[in-house]
């Protein structure tokens, strides 16, 4: 599969983690950075969709393995994926970007529904959309989310925010010998175990050809310099 032409369509999948300092809780600072970031890249003419996790406040996972109802825990996931969005939401509204905010799970006080149609129209409007929510359903992480919407939504790739900048053959924090990948196949990506999504995530993708750009989200003008076809990250095609 080649590497798409040009990008118009996109969908970012951020985690819960990068909202917060050193990974926990909502920092509006850092929420105001990522805004900054991404409404340049919307300026762009780029139509925006955005999946954020929540692991920042509550990690369903870890309930479960304490006795949760893994169901029960992860719709705590969920609920958690919500605050993340209203947060992102005030922040791309500061930056001047319209936005919508929409969940998977019904809270209609807060966020309309997620319909395909309406957030296809909303992306043509130049809106940037904020998903919420998951996939609406138990045992799907969010990377899960972001693979689903990125083929119903049909975005040219996903943009995987990491505090890496691309994917290696060891972890570079422990491992000094690690190199970055330029350009990987999700084959390859599978035999070499490198964990670049969930495996129903990374299935889903590798089936629906949806590239993704693994890279770091929190050096200045990546997300930009990535969107515009520069030498940012490692893509998985």
């Amino acid at each position: 599969m080649p590497l798409p032409s040009k990008i118009q369509r996109i969908l970012l999948k951020l985690s819960g983690e990068s909202l917060g300092e050193n990974g926990a809780g909502v920092d509006p600072d850092v929420v105001a950075t990522i805004a900054d970031r991404v409404a340049r890249v919307q300026r762009l003419g780029v139509e925006i969709a955005i999946v954020v996790g929540g692991g920042n406040l509550l990690r369903g996972a870890e309930f479960s393995k304490r006795g949760t109802n893994r169901a029960t825990a992860d719709h705590m996931g969920m609920l958690a994926t919500a605050i993340n969005t209203l947060a992102l939401q005030d922040g791309l509204e500061r930056a001047g970007v319209e936005t919508r905010a929409a969940s998977a799970i019904e809270m209609k006080t807060l966020m309309e529904p997620y319909i395909r149609r309406r957030m296809i129209r909303h992306l043509e409007k130049g809106r940037v959309v904020i998903l919420a929510g998951g996939t609406g359903n138990p045992y799907f992480t969010t990377d899960t989310a972001a693979a689903l919407r990125a083929t119903e939504l049909g975005v040219d790739a996903i943009f995987k925010a990491t505090k890496v900048d691309g994917v290696y053959t060891a972890d570079p924090k422990t491992d000094k010998t690690a190199t970055k990948y330029r350009q990987l196949t999700f084959a390859e990506a599978l035999q070499k175990d490198l964990r670049v999504m969930d495996r129903t995530a990374f299935t889903l993708c590798m089936e629906n050809d949806m590239p993704i750009m693994v890279f770091d989200m929190f050096v200045a003008d990546n997300l930009e310099r990535a969107v515009r076809g520069e030498d940012i990250g490692t893509w998985v095609i």
